[in-house]
């Protein structure tokens, strides 16, 4: 027959063939599944008591059991600590995992905030009034648009520090900007402006929707906005941009671009998809405003949490065209239901208890002092791009050399791991205009200027 217990937190499946008797069955299933791995060394086994309640059996015929596979070297007993797994008698313990291949010693990449300014106390705090608060229902299946908490929250908070006009129930709360550009996609399902250059993960996510994509061209002024409703960009449903620092070139979309963007939109019914990646940290005046403020209707805004908190709370937020709500959050019923809700509880109270600001302009600061340092080692030999916001600078390379790769792989060979210009562009080759893309932010704060230091080094070939 088949039984199962749980005991001090472990469950454990035990085929029991009582056709030999009792005590010989028990102990067959329990060498069987320490032999399996099923039951892992050092795993606390129930107390005979437990066991021969749970299994129906006779406390004697476990208590046996138990000795005589102790006596056999599966398990070890111990006066007050209990039974324990010991291991398959005979068996070498494992082959030593490989190590881990060493990582560089400096990262500049760009694309991760520095973690380390998680806001773990204030999280934690947040997390505990939310759920103190929370009804019942909050831990059933809810809402795919997210929880009303949040999106109440972000209403208020983009309207106030983003300039983004904001009806609760036109925001779709998603697992993380992938997410939203995918659904969005899906719902649009036709050929989508791009930027180029761009990110190709993000081309790559949209392309696996089913969707094509169109190379929108970006020069000193940002997008060539005025580019989209003609020749190859005539057939495109959508232009994704990032206005307030386009990635990785970090331009700010010009005013007239903006225009543009804006009348294409409104004549050819297209939509704006505007991914304000980092739009909270400019360093040189107050944030620019996010372009959904000029058309909200033709403007699908996506914000996320992952440049101001963390990645791994996979948490962003779209403000969508009332006319895109509901096919959006049907998308998102069919896709994941709806994202986790403790998080969004826990983000909703960060925000209306002002935290979260407070966290934002104290990184902000962080993130200014380490683009100045940046500026400081670098700025003299070389041309640093988008360095009045966000959490990169662009590092163009003269067309005499050394190539891009050259570069990367010297900084390599020294433990500097670099992002070129090349991976971004929608049709790379070695004819194009490369660079450097820095990331100044992931860095440990001991490590960083060390690791500008190697950078400025391995540019100027030492």
């Amino acid at each position: 027959m088949t039984d199962s217990w749980a005991n001090s937190g472990v469950d454990l499946h035990l085929d029991l063939d009582t056709a030999g008797g009792r005590r010989a069955g028990l102990e067959q299933a329990l060498r069987e599944a320490i032999r399996s791995g099923r039951l892992a060394p050092d795993t606390r086994l129930p107390s005979t008591r437990a066991l021969a309640t749970e299994l129906n059996l006779a406390r004697n015929t476990v208590a046996a059991a138990y000795e005589q596979l102790t006596a056999e070297g599966y398990l070890h007993a111990r006066t007050g600590s209990g039974t324990t797994v010991a291991g398959v008698p005979g068996r070498r313990a494992g082959t030593t995992p490989p190590a881990p291949v060493p990582g560089p010693r400096f990262d500049l990449r760009p694309g991760s905030p520095d973690v380390s300014t998680f806001p773990v106390d204030a999280w934690v705090r947040a997390t505990r009034r939310a759920l103190a608060r929370a009804p019942v229902s909050s831990y059933d299946y809810g809402d795919p648009r997210g929880r009303t908490e949040l999106r109440t929250a972000l209403a208020g908070y983009l309207g106030r520090a983003r300039g983004v006009p904001a009806d609760p129930a036109h925001i779709v709360v998603c697992s993380g900007y992938v997410q939203a550009l995918s659904l969005l996609a899906g719902v649009l399902q036709g050929p989508i402006a791009m930027e180029d250059p761009g990110l190709a993960f993000h081309r790559d996510v949209v392309r696996h929707t089913g969707c094509e994509v169109l190379a929108l061209p970006v020069d000193e002024q940002g997008a060539c906005t005025d580019q989209l409703g003609g020749g190859p960009l005539a057939q495109a449903r959508a232009a994704v941009l990032t206005p307030a620092h386009q990635y990785p070139t970090g331009v700010t979309l010009h005013p007239a671009r903006r225009r543009a963007a804006v009348a294409w939109a409104r004549s050819h019914r297209g939509l704006v998809i505007e991914d304000d990646y980092d739009g909270e940290f400019r360093y040189d005046r107050q944030p620019v405003g996010a372009l959904q403020g000029m058309a909200p209707e033709h403007v699908a805004y996506v914000g996320t949490a992952a440049k101001t908190l963390g990645p791994a709370l996979r948490l962003a937020w779209m403000v969508l065209p009332e006319r895109l709500v509901e096919p959006v959050a049907h998308a998102k019923r069919l896709t994941d239901l709806h994202t986790e809700t403790i998080g969004q509880l826990s983000l909703a109270e960060l925000i209306t208890s002002h935290a979260y600001d407070r966290h934002i302009r104290a990184c902000r600061l962080h993130y200014r002092r380490r683009r100045d340092l940046l500026i400081e080692r670098l700025g003299r030999r070389h041309q640093l791009h988008g360095i009045a916001a966000g959490m990169h600078a662009l590092i163009p390379l003269p067309a005499e050399g050394p190539d891009e790769d050259v570069i990367i792989e010297r900084a390599a060979a020294r433990g500097l791991a670099l992002s070129g210009l090349r991976p971004h562009l929608h049709t790379p080759g070695r004819a194009t205009a490369t660079g450097l893309i820095v990331g100044y932010a992931a860095p440990g704060q001991a490590a960083y200027p060390a690791a500008l230091d190697l950078l400025a080094r391995t540019l100027r070939g030492r």
